[in-house]
């Protein structure tokens, strides 16, 4: 009865926490005094890229704070976010894109499991597209993977949730 436990380790985001968040930041923009009347916009588009347009860099990092926040009060990992640089659109302002992860690159799902097979923990790490599956005999030497994986979490800058836990 030699039964094998598993889960999986994903980097994903709700999408409908995205969007009230999103929705949240653009009230926040139109009734802050501050922001009210610079003809800022924040804009999600299909759920790739968040898109934050206004007339300077003080107000975009004012705006993407209020964005970090609401993130964070909706239980999403501000690493979803991915800043491209800073460039300048029509009329004298300033857009910034943050596209948005999802899913395990290639170059992160090997560095994860060269990690797991590093802690010498009797377990099997195996890539499937863009998650990963981590199985072995013993649901305590599962636990300490994941404990594992949350410390290092910070080398890895991707979101990681661990799903399908059986």
């Amino acid at each position: 009865m030699a039964k094998d436990c598993s889960f999986d380790i994903v980097s994903e985001f709700d999408k409908q926490e995205l969007v009230n968040a999103v929705d949240q930041v653009k009230r926040d923009v139109s009734s802050r005094f501050d922001l009210k009347d610079s003809g800022s916009s924040v804009e999600l588009e299909a759920d790739k890229e968040i898109t934050i347009t206004t007339s300077d860099d003080m107000k975009l990092r004012n705006i993407f704070d209020i964005l970090q926040s609401k993130l964070v009060k909706r239980n999403l990992s501000i690493r979803i976010l991915d800043a491209q640089p800073v460039e300048n659109a029509l009329g004298g302002k300033v857009r910034q894109v943050y596209k948005l992860r999802k899913g395990l690159n290639q170059e992160l799902a090997k560095k994860i499991v060269s990690d797991i097979k590093d802690s010498k923990k009797k377990v099997q790490a195996s890539i499937q597209g863009d998650q990963i599956r981590v199985s072995g005999k013993d649901k305590d030497t599962l636990q300490e993977v994941i404990q594992l994986l949350r410390s290092n979490e910070e080398k890895y800058d991707y979101p990681l949730q661990f799903t399908n836990y059986r």
